[in-house]
């Protein structure tokens, strides 16, 4: 299956208004930083996901033919935030109460199926378990639902990473997605550096995945894998720049949370105004 040029044009448009929401967001955080980098590698994976392949209602959350996404990386959520403001699922308001006391919006998110959040993330490793456990309940239903899974590659030095996948083919799983944010930084450095996660293909592979291997700020590419059909569980390999969208920040790991300046904010709206 393809997409349209014209399609690709308007996910285009949603990713430049997610990075929109996010600056927001992070300046509205104010000494309160925010994880940005690892937001900003997301958006285009997430804004094809929601546009284009996702089952939802925001006029129904709790329908029961809905596709479930976890947010497993939790610490991404800036960009899951600024999507479901996209979506209708809270307000532009509701981005400015980032991590203020009151707020639905924290700095992992909390379960609120009313906004669009299934479960709570954030504890790293655990996403892909549970999602592994939302998809055999599914099947044991007979519902065609689907399950999506964001991780992080820093997440696969956990070692439940692992446990999961060697459970979803074990289990004949044919109904979930993984996709892994391979933007090869972590909270402290380089994957390579602190625990090198090199050959991820094969060594998911090896487990009894289906591996697709694609640029993951490519909206086509996205949308072929996320399309492409198997009686496995998927994982797809997304090569991503921490950072994405602004020069200051782009494969800049000072940006795996940091606090956001007004002329920074400023600088970073040009650059996109000027895409």
């Amino acid at each position: 299956m393809e997409i349209s040029n014209e399609e690709v044009k308007k996910i285009k448009v949603l990713s430049k208004n997610v990075r929109k929401n996010i600056l927001q967001i992070s300046l509205g955080a104010g000494a309160s930083s925010s994880h940005f980098g690892g937001s900003l590698s997301t958006v285009e994976i997430l804004s094809t996901l929601y546009s284009k392949v996702l089952n939802f209602d925001v006029q129904k959350p709790l329908w029961e033919k809905r596709d479930r996404f976890i947010l497993s990386k939790g610490h991404a959520c800036l960009a899951f935030y600024a999507l479901l403001c996209e979506f209708g699922y809270v307000s532009k308001n509701d981005l400015d109460k980032f991590e203020k006391n009151g707020s639905f919006l924290l700095g992992h998110p909390v379960i609120n199926k009313k906004i669009g959040i299934e479960f709570s993330n954030g504890s790293l490793g655990m996403g892909l378990s549970l999602g592994i456990g939302v998809a055999i309940s599914l099947i044991k239903r007979n519902l065609k639902n689907k399950v999506f899974v964001m991780i992080g590659d820093g997440e696969c030095n956990e070692g439940s990473v692992w446990e999961a996948a060697m459970s979803a083919p074990h289990f004949k799983i044919n109904n979930l997605t993984a996709i892994l944010d391979n933007n090869k930084l972590q909270q402290t450095g380089s994957n390579l550096e602190i625990m090198s996660t090199e050959s991820l293909e094969n060594k998911w592979k090896s487990f009894g995945w289906e591996v697709l291997v694609i640029d993951g700020h490519n909206i086509s590419e996205i949308f072929s894998a996320f399309n492409t059909k198997t009686s496995k569980p998927k994982m797809i390999l997304a090569k991503t720049v921490k950072g994405k969208g602004f020069s200051f920040s782009e494969n800049n790991n000072e940006w795996h949370h940091k606090i956001l300046t007004k002329n920074q904010y400023d600088e970073a709206l040009k650059e996109l105004d000027d895409k």
